[in-house]
């Protein structure tokens, strides 16, 4: 790896281990094995550089939680109920694992009231994240249903947020697989 992959990977580190607000560019070069001109050399800036480290972490967590880092989508069973309890199974067998990057999620979106640029930097890759969602855990191709994507990506998301937070909280009372799709019966009508 050259210095660029070097303070990400580095970056990475530091924010699991330390949080966005704690990380130092000192830390940083620490923990890359580089040094800090070579921050600015190939990232501008340490808040850059944890922009994409921070971004690079969740894309991280969706690939392994979602159905693209598990069995793949094209292994998930074809009923939408039984591929949302399947890909609920696999995100929630993540949590423990998944917790570091959900605490530093819950950071940064406290963090997006006094920081514009960080803001801007999520945008867009939060609104990919919806459409990947809605592939991985519905089966909807963004490409031929963009809007049906979009909506169902963001109660994805939604739904994805509430139940890692719930599991971050009080993993003894947090939401099964079981528990959501039951619900998503319940909400469509489906149970009595």
């Amino acid at each position: 790896m050259g210095h660029k992959e070097d303070l990400l990977d580095g970056a990475k580190r530091c924010l699991l281990e330390k949080g966005y607000g704690r990380t130092t560019a000192r830390d940083i070069v620490a923990a890359s094995g580089t040094n800090l001109a070579s921050i600015g050399y190939h990232y501008g800036s340490k808040d850059a550089l944890l922009q994409q480290a921070f971004l690079a972490l969740t894309e991280e967590w969706g690939d392994q939680a979602g159905a693209a880092g598990a069995e793949g989508a094209e292994a998930l069973p074809a009923d939408p109920y039984e591929r949302f309890h399947a890909v609920w199974e696999q995100v929630i067998a993540a949590a423990g694992a998944s917790r570091p990057v959900w605490k530093l999620q819950t950071e940064v979106v406290t963090r997006i009231d006094d920081d514009e640029k960080l803001r801007k930097a999520i945008k867009e890759p939060q609104r990919e994240g919806r459409l990947g969602m809605a592939q991985g855990f519905l089966g909807i191709d963004p490409e031929r249903d963009p809007e049906k994507a979009r909506v169902a990506g963001l109660l994805c998301q939604a739904l994805a947020t509430g139940v890692m937070i719930q599991w971050m909280v009080d993993p003894d009372t947090a939401p099964s697989a079981d528990d959501l799709t039951e619900g998503l019966k319940v909400l469509m009508g489906e149970q009595n």
